[in-house]
């Protein structure tokens, strides 16, 4: 299962942009301290929750596991954090969450192979 470069990055891009997306949506929910304090807590759980529920052997995650998942556990926290930050982006405009969403889609189709491995595992 090798991975396109461009395809990385795509994937590593749409990581930034959603933890991005969920840290702005809590900042624009909440006032003050709170909203403050949720624009950092929510894009860094759900930092640590995609560093650190893996796949054992994942060639696209550096193989390493710090606590492993069965696959299909790993697609749900992938589909829940990019899918929670396409519903953020269409609050703030829906052409922002259709762009997201559709690219999203794209990449996932273009990482087949990668899903496959996965829901195997």
């Amino acid at each position: 299962m090798g991975q396109n470069p461009i395809n990385l990055i795509v994937r590593f891009l749409l990581e930034i942009i959603a933890f991005v997306a969920l840290g702005a949506w809590a900042k624009a929910q909440f006032l003050g301290l709170l909203g403050t304090t949720l624009m950092i807590l929510i894009p860094l759980l759900a930092a640590i929750a995609w560093g650190t529920f893996n796949v054992k052997g994942d060639p696209s995650r550096s193989g390493k596991a710090p606590v492993q998942v069965p696959g299909m556990v790993r697609l749900l926290i992938e589909f829940a954090i990019l899918g929670a930050a396409t519903w953020a982006l269409f609050t703030f405009n829906p052409t922002y969450g259709w762009v997201f969403g559709v690219v999203t889609l794209l990449h996932y189709i273009l990482s087949y192979d990668r899903v496959v491995w996965i829901l195997k595992r």
